[in-house]
């Protein structure tokens, strides 16, 4: 992804906007970690959850963070509607929370429902940002021909050989450290991947969120089809 870093780094700079130097963070559908070592990276006096429930995700974030003492790596699956019950919250709530390239993999009803569990999980004043790819309606044609450039941009990254999607989980599959976290990912989606993903425009998410009863949501950040879409509480 060429435009990841940016992604990422709008996201860890909404929560030092609204957080301060020591947020209290979820890291939501956390992967391997990669949004709690930016956040650590910058504000080294954060504390983190970090949510997941692909097993072998979890496994390399356990070991890329895990040990970390501001670092706590749960596992629950966002489709159950209980699974904000494995989450230790801090007293008053969080003062963010933050995903990047996940929730995409929730159905419709399971991301509004989700939505609403957030907002009982932040502080009041706290935010929600997510960051995905959210198709711009207002400049289709504008929009399609980044997205276009954001293809060519990942053909030049990808031709030195370093490995897509697929390949990468070749190879964690190959990892006897992670050969089996990754069958038990199998096992979990049915398959290689996740089911097939929803990817509605910015003001999909941008009224669900309002629905949920933040008190403001919008853009915060856009280039191309990806987008940040953060809510106040």
């Amino acid at each position: 992804m060429p435009d990841r870093e940016a992604r990422l780094g709008a996201l860890v700079d909404i929560v030092e906007a609204v957080a301060g130097p020591s947020p209290a963070v979820l890291d939501l559908a956390c992967g391997t970690g990669s949004i709690s070592r930016r956040v650590l990276a910058r504000l080294p006096h954060a504390r983190l959850v970090a949510v997941d429930v692909d097993p072998a995700l979890l496994a390399i974030a356990g070991a890329s963070v895990g040990a970390d003492e501001r670092v706590r790596v749960v596992r629950a699956n966002l489709s159950d509607p209980g699974w904000a019950g494995a989450v230790p919250v801090p007293d008053g709530g969080f003062d963010a929370v933050v995903t990047a390239t996940a929730l995409h993999w929730l159905t419709q009803p399971d991301l509004r429902r989700l939505y609403a569990d957030l907002r009982l999980l932040v502080r009041p004043g706290g935010v929600v940002a997510n960051a995905d790819d959210m198709p711009s309606e207002a400049l289709p044609r504008l929009g399609g021909a980044l997205d276009g450039l954001a293809e060519h941009r990942r053909a030049q990254l990808t031709a030195d050989g370093r490995p897509d999607w697929a390949m990468w989980w070749d190879e964690a599959a190959a990892d006897p450290a992670l050969a089996e976290a990754v069958a038990e990912r199998q096992r979990f989606f049915g398959g290689v991947s996740h089911p097939a993903s929803f990817n509605p425009p910015a003001r999909w998410h941008v009224a669900a969120l309002e629905a949920a009863g933040f008190v403001e949501a919008g853009v915060a950040w856009r280039q191309g089809s990806g987008a940040v879409v953060a809510a106040v509480r």
